[in-house]
């Protein structure tokens, strides 16, 4: 591919990289989760949420259990402004809930930060400007020296305006551009705002350390978040805050390594909304710890709902393969796919065994997704499990181990020729029209059944084929076997018994039978279904199902 070689490297390795965070194989905790939908996602919408939007979405957030929520720029617009003094006024903020607002490094805006906070009980004021080599050059052309004084001269305001502000403050700083700044000057000019702002026990101040523009590979960013952690002064009152965007498709990876790291909080946006490529998804994020026996502190139990609140609000769509919330995630189209969960999900009824079912990393319905719904999902690629799963869970129609092989063909070759996927109550359907109670050619218009001396069963039987109607004497060993006997000498077709089981239709004493006959003629298998209440003509039924599909 023609242009490579005008790319270089633009991020930098720090010279000490240690690299101890590969020593932990895992997260231990949570983190502490702070939203920027209201911001960094709302910035980067084609259509800008609205005041209304945005009071929906802070609920939400809210409810999801966010207790860190930036709710905008104030000095950026009316409306980001109006809506961070609605939440204040109109009490709408829980006592437990922070919010967070952004500011750059100018007096009028740091005044204007601090009139839209007025009142909160607990508020961040986010302070940043841009330090890599690229944005030192080419937008600001200034020095390093230069960059730190207007780093400086913005925390030295904030701690101005903090001393005749109301509530309790936070400062947060980010170096933005962290990941294209040399990981010296980064320490250096957060070390600079961190001697102004004298961090303490009771009052910690934010290091943030975003992902602005991705430029390496994950384990990159894990040294570059540890050289900070190990070089930031006064750490032990420092949170270390981590805000990855996915240009390369890394974020996740850059926000669970950076954890690993050293990091303390996280910054990101529900399935992953922002500028460009987006910010890291928490939803993902929060569910990856989830699926390892860790409470995020998040609460995702409902996620279809969120999903449909964040789709209207931001007018943007979850995508089908969106780990975890995506519509088709959980869902198995290939047969052996459908086959292991269905002997998975049959493995662990009645335990409390921990989640091992295979191809599915958590169980669908802990975020409230339905099994039969989500999970198995028919077109002609689905076989004989799947098919047969849907069958059992959603009709009670327990075919044997063989039908279900049939019957999975029959409904594949369908789908194959229709070209789309079949929904439940369509293959149920199908089934109940191709293999249940079939009379198309041959029927038993009536029978007499009496117990013999010698133990086998004496009957009478009018068989009706092709509405020519037959009187048969036969002897059976039961009235299964006599009703086949007296078929036989009627349409003179030899065939055998290979299957015969049933079962209760429903789980009550009235309930009808569903039965399950296969007989074989010249080498191949058919199979009926009779259903009925008397379990006796539900056979019966099977029996002159399988026949006619046979005689078809």
């Amino acid at each position: 591919m023609k242009g490579f070689a005008k790319y270089k490297k633009q991020y930098f390795v720090p010279s000490e990289a240690k690299m101890s965070w590969t020593t932990k194989d895992s997260i231990e905790k949570p983190p502490i989760w702070c939203s920027v939908d209201l911001r960094d996602g709302n910035q980067a919408l084609i259509i800008p949420m609205s005041l209304e939007e945005k009071l929906e979405f802070f609920k939400l957030l809210c409810d999801v259990g966010f207790k860190e929520i930036e709710v905008g720029f104030p000095a950026a617009s009316e409306t980001e402004y109006e809506f961070c003094r609605t939440i204040i006024e109109q009490g709408l903020i829980p006592d437990d809930v922070t919010i967070q607002v952004l500011t750059q490094s100018r007096e009028h805006i740091i005044a204007k930060t601090f009139e839209a906070i007025r009142g909160a009980k607990h508020a961040v004021v986010h302070l940043y400007n841009s330090t890599s080599v690229a944005q030192r050059e080419q937008v600001f052309k200034k020095s390093k020296e230069d960059i730190v004084k207007i780093a400086v001269f913005g925390a030295e305001l904030c701690k101005k305006y903090k001393e005749k502000a109301e509530g309790k403050i936070t400062f947060e700083y980010s170096p933005e551009s962290f990941t294209g700044t040399e990981p010296e000057f980064a320490a250096e000019i957060c070390n600079e705002v961190l001697k102004i702002w004298n961090p303490t026990p009771d009052d910690k101040v934010i290091i943030n350390l975003p992902v602005t523009v991705s430029h390496s590979m994950p384990h990159v960013y894990a040294n570059q978040v540890e050289y900070m952690d190990r070089h930031l002064i006064n750490r032990e009152n420092v949170t270390i805050s981590l805000h990855p965007h996915n240009d390369r498709g890394c974020a996740i990876a850059d926000s669970e390594l950076g954890l690993l790291a050293g990091g303390d909080r996280i910054e990101g946006t529900l399935f992953g909304n922002g500028e460009r490529t987006g910010n890291v998804d928490i939803v993902t994020l929060a569910l990856n710890m989830y699926s390892q026996g860790i409470d995020p502190g998040l609460d995702f139990s409902n996620l279809p709902a969120i999903t449909e609140v964040y789709e209207k609000v931001t007018r943007m769509r979850v995508y089908e393969r969106q780990p975890y919330s995506g519509q088709l995630v959980f869902a198995a189209f290939s047969g052996s796919h459908q086959d292991a969960i269905a002997k998975g999900m049959k493995f662990r009824e009645g335990t409390d065994l921990p989640w091992t079912v295979p191809y599915l990393p958590i169980d669908p319905t802990d975020i409230g997704r339905i099994y039969e719904a989500d999970v198995i999902r028919i077109n002609s690629q689905s076989g004989k499990g799947g098919i047969g799963y849907i069958m059992e869970t959603q009709f009670n129609l327990n075919l044997p181990p063989k039908m279900r092989e049939a019957f999975g063909y029959h409904i594949k070759s369908i789908s194959d020729h229709e070209h789309r996927e079949l929904q439940p109550r369509e293959v149920h359907d199908i089934f109940m029209n191709d293999f249940v109670n079939i009379s198309t050619k041959v029927t038993v218009a009536k029978s007499t059944f009496t117990q013999g001396a010698d133990g086998n069963i004496n009957a009478d039987i009018v068989i009706s084929y092709l509405g020519r109607e037959t009187e048969i004497h036969t002897v059976g060993n039961g009235r299964l076997d006599c009703v086949s006997n007296a078929i036989k000498s009627v349409i003179d077709q030899k065939y055998t018994f290979e299957t015969y089981t049933q079962h209760a239709l429903e789980g009550t004493t009235t309930a009808r039978a569903a039965s399950y006959v296969s007989i074989v003629w010249n080498g191949k298998a058919y199979w009926g279904c009779g259903i009925d209440s008397d379990i006796g003509t539900s056979s019966v039924k099977a029996l002159l199902s399988a026949v006619n599909r046979m005689l078809a």
